[in-house]
């Protein structure tokens, strides 16, 4: 009898098998009719080093995209969530700069359970893709600058990538320097976003500097400062001291209001400088460092309805009753080392990095809504902000051996090392009750200790230890047989303070310190066959895992929360795979089918008593799917590309608290958020010559998603559909020489594009309690900007 859980596996396999059968013949056909382009196209082939070694992408045998840095820059693409948005099967919640580097919410082949809203907080799990600055497994959300290529590799990479990479990894791989050779760049833009008082600008260079015949340096610099789109139309007005002001006295009711406009405004630097050194033919040295800092006035979000004085949002109007900036700063250092041994390479990873960010986010809409506010005996002019911090920091090596190419075996064997602290802290304010406190009950004063209503701090330290290989046997010259391993052990402690500090004495501060350990085997599969010279198709099983940890929270005193929030496990998927690839004369074709098994996935919540940050593991859920490209030429000057890909991705049990096993918190068959069942990319460009002097180069690109969820669970505050939509784009340069002068508009046709909302029922006004704001909001994509960007190279 065929399972409920097998039945799609094998309908979808069925589906890509003949979705196969049919591109195959039909790019074949396309392809000799581009035989006469073929040359051309051969220099557009983007090589990767996914596998650890070189090779193309149609030499991969699983499903992998990459954009070249030529093709970011010609395309004028700025962010990380334009740029994946290009890319076949990945899913963006786009919250703007602010918070950018807090929460990795990337999402490949629908393997999240966490609401889209996350983001304001550091989380203790990590996120389902993993991200990697070349060698480095870092979360940075750097600006794309003088990028050799990005690599998008689906599906879980735990033999060679670890923890984390359940839907896949993403590799950001910089340009090296260049020996003997004095070059650089240098790049201006300016732009107007609809909704915005004012111009923004960018400046960014490179240059790369020779150091005799073996070294060289290259340095990269960029500068990006935006004004904000925002308009926060209920702000407080203060005084002196952050309090807001009281125009008929403390214990009076009324309050003063202004307006700021634009106030998510933007700044950003980043600077990059890498040091190449070849001392001999064998020996290659490639030492980096990147800082980058972001300065960010407030978010990029919209609230929608009305406000307590029942004044309707207009578009970019936001709600809060009070500013809500963020900054963050991070220093990463790299050194890589690769040694031929004729045999093999050698190669060495040693890297450091360190994160730190803060944020003032307003939670008084939540305090409403919440009841809070009665707790506080609904002071008049409520206030409650939300100062947040986190902090990563990590030590990572990684040693691999990488085999040359043999006639009968090749093979990947390497070791894995970081240890990693994250720290992260929220201490929460009702900015003037202690004021209002002791106007009204001088006597009482000592009973209110100040402002501050909340303290919490989260330290978490990681160490992992892992060794990995792959060895590669070739059964034949069209047919390839891989399978990998990783063992990994994983140790971690969480020491967790909370302390409920505004009425004197009232509850106790309490510290929870936990260890955990965990140590597994993850496997991996693949068979290729190589069915004529430019083509394969390949089948994969292959095993990802997201490490698990410990809550630390309380179990006894006035903390106190259920045991069974203590821990929480590794969550692990296992992946089946089969898909086609190929490339002939400057055409490639892309179709792959997944079904995926999620045991135990992990969902970032807070506990139910005190709301500790918490992460809890569900049952099971599952994802299948359909992921295709097609990327080709029509005559000698027109090039497109296409992307298609289809997730259905749910639950497959139920979802329960750790301190109520009769109750679910998500049913069986609930949607994953932030999962669109269909995506589209597309992209077509035009290269041409105006005359012998001034060359043209046009393009049109966008990218459509269906309608998704804001969250998994059962409560309408949190899981709420949001629309589909799509985004276009246009660029158009024109170069002389080495100067390129290019004008730009993305978001075309102004399309809002929500990807999460925190709702009314979560955050919203509540003038009963003197709360004439409004905490909802919508995060939107950035409206139309248009642009200009001069570059000139030496």
């Amino acid at each position: 009898m065929m399972t409920a859980s097998t039945s799609p596996k094998r309908h979808l396999f069925a589906t890509a098998l003949l979705c196969s059968s049919a591109i195959v013949p039909f790019t074949a056909t396309v392809a000799q009719a581009q035989d006469t382009q073929a040359s051309n196209r051969n220099n557009d082939e983007i090589i990767v080093t996914a596998t650890r070694r070189e090779t193309s992408v149609t030499d991969v045998p699983y499903n992998i995209s990459a954009v070249s840095g030529t093709a970011i820059e010609k395309a004028q693409i700025f962010d990380d969530a334009e740029l994946l948005r290009s890319v076949p099967g990945v899913g963006v919640i786009d919250r703007g700069a602010r918070n950018s580097g807090t929460l990795n919410q990337v999402r490949i082949r629908g393997l999240s359970v966490d609401g889209n809203g996350l983001g304001d907080y550091a989380v203790s799990s990590v996120a389902s893709v993993s991200t990697y600055l070349n060698e480095t497994p870092i979360f940075g959300n750097f600006l794309l600058r003088d990028l050799d290529r990005v690599e998008v590799l689906r599906g879980p990479q735990g033999t060679l990538y670890g923890s984390g990479s359940l839907g896949g990894t993403i590799r950001y791989i910089t340009r090296k320097p260049v020996l003997g050779e004095a070059s650089g760049w240098a790049s201006t833009s300016f732009s107007s976003v609809k909704g915005s008082e004012s111009i923004g600008y960018s400046l960014d260079g490179m240059v790369n500097v020779p150091l005799g015949d073996k070294a060289a340096l290259r340095v990269v610099g960029s500068f990006g400062d935006y004004p904000g789109i925002t308009d926060y139309v209920n702000v407080y007005d203060l005084d002196a001291n952050g309090i807001p002001v009281a125009p008929s006295g403390i214990l009076a009711a009324d309050a003063s209001y202004g307006v700021v406009e634009d106030a998510d405004t933007v700044e950003q630097w980043m600077g990059r400088a890498t040091l190449l050194w070849e001392p001999s033919d064998e020996v290659d040295l490639t030492l980096m460092h990147i800082r980058q800092s972001d300065d960010v006035g407030g978010r990029r979000q919209s609230s929608f309805n009305v406000d307590g004085f029942g004044n309707a949002y207009g578009d970019n109007e936001n709600g809060s009753i009070q500013l809500e900036p963020s900054t963050r700063d991070i220093n990463s250092t790299s050194l890589e080392m690769n040694v031929d041994l004729g045999f093999a390479t050698l190669t060495s990873s040693t890297s450091h990095y360190d994160h730190t960010g803060d944020s003032i986010s307003e939670n008084t809409g939540f305090y409403a809504q919440a009841g809070f506010l009665g707790f506080y005996y609904n002071y008049p002019r409520p206030m409650a902000s939300a100062v947040r911090t986190y902090a990563d920091e990590a030590i990572v090596q990684e040693l691999r051996l990488v085999s040359n190419v043999g006639e009968t075996f090749d093979y990947v064997v390497g070791g894995f090392y970081r240890k990693q602290q994250i720290e992260s802290t929220q201490e929460s304010y009702l900015r003037g009750f202690k004021q209002w406190w002791d106007t009204l009950l001088p006597g009482l004063a000592a009973v209110v200790s100040g402002d501050k209503d909340f303290d919490y701090r989260r330290i978490e330290n990681f160490e992992e230890v892992a060794a990995f290989g792959e060895v590669t046997y070739h059964a034949t010259d069209t047919i390839d047989l891989t399978i990998g391993a990783r063992y990994f052990d994983n140790k971690s402690e969480n020491d967790t303070f909370i302390d409920l500090p505004l009425y004197t004495g009232v509850f106790t501060p309490t510290n929870a310190f936990f260890e955990t350990s965990e140590d597994d085997i993850l496997f991996k599969g693949n068979l290729a066959w190589r069915y004529s010279d430019d083509a394969m198709i390949y089948a994969t099983i292959s095993e990802g895992y997201r490490r698990g940890g410990s809550n630390a929270v309380p179990l006894t005193g006035t903390f106190a929360e259920d045991p069974g929030w203590q821990i929480y496990g590794a969550d692990n998927v296992v992946n089946y795979e089969v898909g086609t690839k190929g490339s002939k004369n400057g055409l490639t074709y892309d179709v792959s089918a997944f079904y995926i098994d999620w045991s135990d996935p992990q969902l970032n919540t807070a506990t139910t008593n005190w709301g500790f940050f918490a992460v809890q593991n569900g049952s099971s859920a599952r994802t299948y799917g359909i992921e295709s490209s097609l990327d080709g030429y029509i005559g000698d000057n027109w090039h497109y590309n296409l992307g298609y890909a289809y997730v259905n991705a749910e639950l497959s049990g139920d979802f329960f608290s750790p301190s109520n096993a009769v109750t679910p918190v998500a049913i069986d068959g609930a949607r994953l958020p932030g999962a669109p069942e269909h995506m589209l990319n597309w992209a077509l460009d035009y290269t041409g010559s105006i005359n012998d002097d001034w060359d043209f180069f046009a393009r049109l690109d966008g990218s459509y998603q269906s309608e998704t969820r804001n969250g998994v669970g059962v409560s309408p505050t949190f899981n709420v559909p949001l629309d589909g939509f799509s985004l276009w784009n246009a660029t158009t340069s024109f170069t002389r020489g080495n100067f390129t002068g290019s004008l730009w508009v993305k978001n075309i046709f102004n399309e809002k594009g929500v990807t999460g909302v925190f709702t009314e029922a979560y955050m919203g006004t509540s003038p009963a309690e003197g709360y004439f704001g409004n905490g909802n909001k919508e995060m939107i994509s950035l409206p139309r900007m248009i642009g200009v960007t001069g570059s000139v190279g030496f």
